[in-house]
């Protein structure tokens, strides 16, 4: 079985999906691996240490295409400008997969259309569950500490104030105040950065262990106004998807500590679904001039009704930083912990050499978007295209 590993051509993507050490790793289960040249460079992974590893490099990505039967990636295929060819038409019937495809948002159900025809399979990282045994490939969780770290750093570049309070010999500057929509993974770790570097915190979830959490953490929690028993899905783990009247409650509940604050992290996503828009263009024109948003959501689709996918943009003098891969600005960190987790989603799908997809399997019905047979079958997904 022949495993490629073709360069990110995004716009500023500098992570690679696997490492030299996890090359080794797949040498010794027994597989060929095939690496563009230069693929780990953004990362400072250098072509000689992935030959040093087992790997063959090759210059042409079509040629890892053409001769892969599982591709690893770390985001959803783009078009490639010098082949003038987008990464999907390069791929063939019975190829699998395997990156964060996001086949939920609206922007990428073109590309899912596309694999089905194509009869290329998709396993898509952002659908790994949240259970016990699936945690060492859960490339999200992963992904979300990145996002959560130096998205609160971009912002605090992004406002014209100190984020700390400051005294000065003409007097004290206050802190800024951060507030952070959606306590999961990458809202906690917003949550510490923020508070680590001085400012004064607020957050809120519609999950009441997820504000726990929060709290725990020094964040002051803004109530959404959401019941537990309709805001948390029957097996506890993650938020339900709400209704608009629900969703008209929260965002109510919400316009003051929005109004007020210097920077609205926006972290809140629905697991297999389009994430929920929290945050309305009243609500930004409501802020100060000089504030920001950070949009971490926006590759399921955007908490801010007005983010631009992939893009930095001012709009009612707030800055809205809908920029799709943050992790990627921390190439080596991100990159060590994304290919551990793809390396063991790896080792658990194999079996006897060749890939078993048991849609009984939780995992495994949680990740497939695009089967064998040429169908769409993630459920979100479906939904979404048909609303």
């Amino acid at each position: 079985m022949i495993i490629g590993v073709p360069k990110e051509i995004m716009h500023d993507e500098n992570r690679v999906s696997s490492t030299p050490e996890t090359v080794t790793k797949m040498v010794k289960d027994g597989f060929k691996v095939i690496v563009e040249k230069g693929a780990g460079a953004g990362s400072f992974y250098l072509d000689e240490d992935y030959v040093q590893a087992g790997a063959e490099m090759l210059t042409n990505p079509q040629e890892i295409y053409d001769r892969a039967d599982i591709i690893l990636k770390v985001k959803e295929p783009q078009f490639n400008q010098a082949l003038q060819k987008h990464e999907v038409e390069m791929m063939h019937k019975g190829q699998i997969l395997i990156t964060f495809i996001h086949p939920a948002a609206p922007v990428n159900h073109k590309i899912v259309k596309r694999m089905a025809e194509k009869g290329v399979v998709g396993l898509t990282l952002d659908g790994i569950p949240r259970i016990s045994r699936a945690q060492s490939m859960d490339a999200l969780s992963s992904m979300s500490v990145c996002a959560g770290y130096k998205g609160i750093l971009m912002a605090a570049n992004d406002i014209a104030k100190f984020i700390p309070m400051v005294g000065s010999a003409v007097g004290v500057l206050k802190p800024s105040t951060v507030f952070v929509l959606g306590t999961g993974v990458a809202g906690l770790r917003a949550v510490a950065t923020a508070k680590s570097l001085g400012a004064i915190v607020y957050s809120a979830d519609i999950r009441p262990e997820a504000n726990e959490q929060a709290m725990s953490l020094g964040a002051r929690i803004v109530e959404t106004g959401i019941p537990a028993e309709i805001a948390v899905s029957p097996d506890g783990k993650h938020a339900n998807k709400l209704s608009e009247k629900w969703l008209q409650v929260e965002r109510e509940n919400l316009k003051d500590i929005v109004s007020k604050a210097d920077i609205v992290f926006c972290s809140a996503l629905l697991f297999g679904h389009v994430a929920p828009i929290l945050l309305t263009e009243e609500m930004v024109k409501s802020m100060k001039p000089g504030s920001c948003i950070v949009d971490i959501s926006i590759d399921q689709g955007g908490n801010c009704a007005i983010t631009t996918p992939g893009e930095r943009d001012i709009k009612h003098g707030v800055i809205i930083e809908g920029i799709k891969n943050i992790p990627g600005m921390l190439p080596s960190s991100s990159t060590w912990m994304f290919a551990q987790n793809i390396y063991n989603l790896l080792k658990y799908l194999i079996k006897d050499d060749k890939i078993e997809l048991d849609t009984n399997d939780e995992i495994v019905s949680s990740i497939l978007v695009t089967n064998f047979e040429g169908q769409i079958v993630h459920q979100g997904t479906l939904e979404a295209m048909n609303k």
